[in-house]
């Protein structure tokens, strides 16, 4: 089973995510900090209290929170779409 094992806020509105399969990396949430439980998230020291709930997926004290499942995902296509070395 898929779980995330750690998270960590980082500078500009973006998360760093490593999952279970080895799976990891950053992710920029700045442009989709919008809405009711999200908004408040523009205020960084809000924002830097991300942890992890009882089923792995990251959240904010406020309410709001992420699918891990999305955030594999984000990260499996930009690694799919990235060019190998030169």
């Amino acid at each position: 089973m898929l779980t995330t094992t750690h998270i960590e806020a980082r500078p500009g509105h973006r998360i760093y995510v490593e999952f279970s399969d080895g799976v990891s990396g950053e992710i920029d949430l700045s442009e989709r900090l919008f809405g009711p439980v999200f908004e408040p998230l523009q205020d960084e020291d809000l924002f830097r209290q991300v942890k992890l709930d009882e089923f792995g997926a990251p959240c904010w004290p406020n309410g709001a929170d992420l699918a891990p499942d999305a955030l594999h995902e984000k990260l499996l296509s930009r690694d799919a779409g990235s060019s190998p070395p030169e």
